[in-house]
C-alpha cells in the first residue's frame, strides 16, 4: 500500500483531517495498479464523514447564452462562434422543469443564468419564479447567477434561495489562461458574502482545461480552503467555437483519480457528479466514482450538453444500494 494512502487512513478516514495540497499531488500520481484501493479508501471516507445518501439534483437555465464573460470552456459567451442563441425561461416553464425535476426524487433545483452578474430584470425574475416554484413544489432552491453585489445576496436569502453556486472553475494559477473578463479573486470575494449571509456555499469547477497535476492539487487544496458545502466536479465536454473546442477529454482514470483526491481532500463535503462525466467516465467509470466517494449527482440533462437519462442514475443508486436524501422536514 502507498504511504499516502496509509496516512489518508489514519489523518482522513480516522480523524477526519483532510490532505493538503502535496497529500492530494500524491494521490492524484498513484500508479493505475492502486487506484482501486484509492477508491475504496475515498468511499470509507465518504461514507464515514457524509453517510450513505445520495442528493439528487436538477438544474435549468433561466436565461440562456449571450454571456459578456470569456470562459473559454463554454458556449453560452457570447463572444464566441458556438452556436448558443440567447433565450429567457418564462415563469410557467420554471414550475413546470421544477416539477419534473421533483418527480425524479430530487430534493434540489437549481435556477442558472448565463450572466456575468444579475441586473434588475433578472432579479425580479428569479423573485417571482423562486415564489412560483415555492408556491407548487415541494423542493429546495438553489441559483447560480454570477457575481454578486452585498444587496443581491440579500435580496437572494430574503427569497428563500438556500445554496447558491458560484464556481472558481481552476485554481487560482490557472485561471488567467481560461478567464481574462474577470480574476479569480472577483469570484472568491462573491462566494465570501454568499457564506456570511447563511447560504449554502456549492463551489467546484471543471478538470481537463489544461491545468497540470500539481495545479488540479492546488485547486482542491483551494476549495478545501473555502470548505463549500458541496463541490461539483465537472470534466471539460469540449464545446465547438470555443478557445477550449479542440481540447482532449480527461482520461477516466485519471477523472477517477480526482474525484477519490477530492474526497481525501474534503472528507465532509457533498461531491457532486456534474458535467462530462458521460464522455469521461461512461457507465462503468460512472458506478465507479459513486463508489469512490462521489455523495451527490445532477440527473437529467445540463445547460448546454445532454447528460444520462434521469431514470438511469437512479436506477443505478438503487441498484447500489444508496438511499436518496430526502427533503428535509425544516425546511
Amino acid at each position: 500500500m502507498p504511504e499516502i494512502l496509509d496516512q489518508a487512513r489514519i489523518q482522513v478516514l480516522e480523524n477526519g483531517v483532510g490532505l493538503d495540497e502535496a497529500g492530494v499531488l500524491a494521490v492524484l500520481n498513484l500508479p493505475d495498479e492502486h487506484l482501486p484501493a484509492a477508491l475504496q479508501l475515498a468511499h470509507e471516507v465518504r461514507m464515514r464523514w457524509c453517510g450513505p445518501e445520495v442528493e439528487v439534483e436538477g438544474i435549468v437555465s433561466l436565461k440562456t447564452g449571450g454571456c459578456p464573460e470569456d470562459c473559454h470552456f463554454c458556449s453560452q459567451s457570447g463572444l464566441f462562434t458556438s452556436p448558443v442563441r440567447s433565450v429567457w425561461l418564462d415563469i410557467p416553464s420554471l414550475v413546470e422543469a421544477a416539477k419534473q425535476t421533483a418527480a425524479t426524487g430530487a430534493t434540489e433545483f437549481c435556477i442558472v443564468a448565463a450572466v456575468r452578474g444579475p441586473d434588475a430584470r433578472l432579479m425580479k425574475q428569479m423573485r417571482e419564479g423562486v415564489a412560483a416554484i415555492k408556491a407548487e413544489v415541494d423542493i429546495q432552491v438553489a441559483a447560480s447567477l454570477g457575481m454578486l453585489s452585498q444587496e443581491q445576496v440579500d435580496e437572494l436569502v430574503d427569497m428563500g434561495v438556500h445554496r447558491y453556486n458560484h464556481n472558481l472553475e481552476t485554481c487560482r494559477s490557472y485561471f488567467p489562461n481560461v478567464v481574462t473578463t474577470h480574476s479569480w479573486e472577483e469570484r472568491w470575494e462573491t462566494l465570501r458574502m454568499v457564506r456570511e449571509s447563511g447560504m449554502e456555499v456549492c463551489c467546484g469547477g471543471i478538470l481537463g482545461l489544461g491545468e497540470t497535476v500539481e495545479q488540479r492539487a492546488e485547486f482542491a487544496a483551494q476549495l478545501a480552503e473555502l470548505d463549500p458545502h458541496e463541490v461539483p466536479l465537472n470534466f471539460l465536454n469540449p464545446r465547438p467555437g470555443t478557445p477550449l473546442g479542440d481540447r482532449p477529454v480527461v482520461e477516466g482514470k485519471d477523472a477517477l483519480r480526482a474525484i477519490a483526491a477530492f474526497r481525501l481532500a474534503m472528507p465532509r463535503t457533498i461531491l457532486r457528479y456534474a458535467g462530462g462525466r458521460e464522455i469521461t467516465l461512461g457507465d462503468l467509470g460512472t458506478r465507479d466514482g459513486l463508489l469512490g466517494g462521489i455523495n451527490a449527482v445532477i440527473v437529467g440533462n445540463y445547460l448546454t450538453t445532454l447528460g444520462r437519462p434521469a431514470n438511469a442514475d437512479l436506477q443505478l443508486l438503487d441498484d447500489l444500494k444508496m438511499p436518496v436524501k430526502a427533503l428535509s422536514a425544516t425546511l
